[in-house]
């Protein structure tokens, strides 16, 4: 009887052991204001050869679209797998916690599941860079270990260009900085990844690690040998015609010309921050190429999903606009990857529409573990990845603090706080800049579209079911991190 107790406890145990290294690990990597000036993107001009030999394992996801184009508002709705209005984050330094806090986060869902949690870098909004070497404005239930890098593009900011003296984050600055790849932030968000990867490697250890990457965000600082890629004179700068503003509704004018110092730049200048942006992009591929050569050197690439995305998408002069919060194509569009061992297509890109509250059941379901809570919203995108033909969703809802924009495979609507609207023909006008609002041939499809977006806002402003939810006060914006360390 011993001899069977011993035989059965073996057994289990070795199936245990199994299902353990059996499971889908998942590592989670997201920058912050990059659009898809990417290679596999069909850029002309950005190298990015690391993020593009991950697009050949993967699925590429052309039509994936954030549910708020700025950093805290679209980072709170994905990783609680809520539409903005329902997290009450509606601007960047609000926390949702403080009106969720008996939410489940992706993270917290997965070490519910046996998995450990942690965090390198920018999960969770960070005021960039001030923030750097701080927890920012993490959620501290979402993880078992967090890193906080801070690297000598930090410690140069007095060196740095900037439009705005004194200002790094919210203005255009730039620097071709010293030292070499692992010196910077984003250098040591990657070195801190990789020692992770080899510990879970030896441990065994189911994991979700989410890489936060503080580039290519304004400053644009990176090691000087990226400038030296792209030659300045060369480099085009969107142009925009005589009056187009005024083709445009109020909020769209506002949206556009909110950043006072960044409008009409001077040529010269606006080649430069392009230069600079291009060249902090290719520095923060080489550090996901670095983690990417971790995962295959431990091992770990056969049994880990890998999604690459950013946070939103960001302007770099097109509509005559720099960065990012606006409902446009290049602010809400975001670069999205997704290598799923055994179960991607690898190599293909996906017709599908998807939007970033998607991830969540996407992660689960991949992962094989159990669903997220039921008011968790979005959609599997499995199907996409066995099928990148399959159509996921009719469109995409985005936010934006003075309106909704709705984007189908041909057009994008945009619906205004003061009932003005926009609406453009992908087909005709990819850039978006023919407005067809008045334009009689189109009114069937603003009908159509009219209708259609008012169900999807009304879908996502219904309270998330069956959790507790604190109202901000109306005059809540949020606020800094204590910065007072006693």
């Amino acid at each position: 009887m011993k001899q069977i107790f011993i035989a059965f406890a073996l057994v289990w145990t070795v199936a245990a052991a199994i299902g353990e290294t059996d499971r889908q690990n998942v590592l989670f990597i997201i920058t912050d204001d990059l659009n898809c000036n990417l290679g596999t993107y069909d850029h002309p001009v950005v190298q990015t050869p690391e993020i593009d030999r991950l697009a050949r394992e993967g699925v590429t996801f052309p039509h994936a679209f954030a549910n708020f184009p700025q950093c805290g508002q679209s980072r709170a709705s994905f990783m609680t797998g809520l539409y903005p209005r329902q997290t009450g984050v509606m601007h960047h330094q609000q926390r949702f916690r403080e009106y969720l806090p008996d939410v489940t986060t992706i993270p917290q869902h997965f070490m519910a599941h046996g998995y450990t949690a942690a965090r390198v870098g920018k999960l969770y909004h960070y005021d960039n860079p001030r923030d750097i070497g701080t927890d920012g404005h993490d959620d501290v239930l979402s993880w078992e270990t967090r890193i906080n890098p801070r690297g000598i593009d930090k410690d140069i900011e007095s060196e740095i260009i900037t439009l705005e003296a004194g200002k790094y984050g919210g203005t255009m600055s730039w620097l071709a900085g010293p030292g070499e790849d692992e010196d910077h932030t984003d250098g040591m968000v990657a070195t801190e990844s990789i020692k992770l990867l080899r510990q879970y490697a030896e441990t065994k250890q189911p994991f979700f690690l989410g890489v936060g990457f503080y580039k290519p965000h304004t400053p644009y600082v990176a090691p000087a040998k990226y400038w030296e890629l792209y030659d300045r004179d060369s480099i085009v700068v969107p142009e925009v015609p005589e009056g187009y503003l005024d083709t445009l509704p109020p909020y769209a004018q506002k949206s556009l010309t909110r950043v006072k110092n960044q409008i009409d730049l001077p040529h010269a200048v606006a080649q430069e921050a392009i230069q600079a942006y291009y060249a902090t992009i290719t520095f923060m591929d080489a550090q996901v190429g670095r983690i990417m050569a971790a995962l295959r050197d431990t091992g770990l690439d056969e049994n880990t999903i890998v999604v690459f995305t950013s946070d939103h998408g960001y302007h770099m002069g097109e509509h005559g606009y720099y960065q990012k919060r606006t409902l446009f194509e290049h602010s809400a569009r975001v670069p999205l990857i997704i290598r799923a061992p055994g179960i991607s297509a690898a190599g293909e890109r996906s017709t599908s529409i998807v939007e970033m509250i998607d991830f969540y059941y996407t992660l689960a379901d991949l992962a094989g573990i159990p669903e997220p809570p039921d008011y968790v919203l979005g959609r599997s995108l499995r199907p996409v990845l066995e099928n990148p033909d399959e159509p996921l969703r009719p469109d995409a809802l985005i936010r934006h603090e003075f309106g909704y924009s709705l984007r189908t495979p041909q057009f994008r609507y945009m619906r205004w706080d003061d009932d003005e609207i926009e609406l453009y023909d992908h087909w005709s006008d990819p850039a978006e800049m023919n407005n067809l609002a008045t334009d009689p041939a189109y009114a069937e499809v603003r009908g159509i579209m009219r209708r259609r977006i008012a169900v999807r806002i009304r879908e996502a402003e219904i309270p998330a079911k069956g959790l507790r939810f604190i109202p901000p006060h109306p005059d809540d914006r949020g606020r800094p991190i204590d910065l007072f360390v006693p």
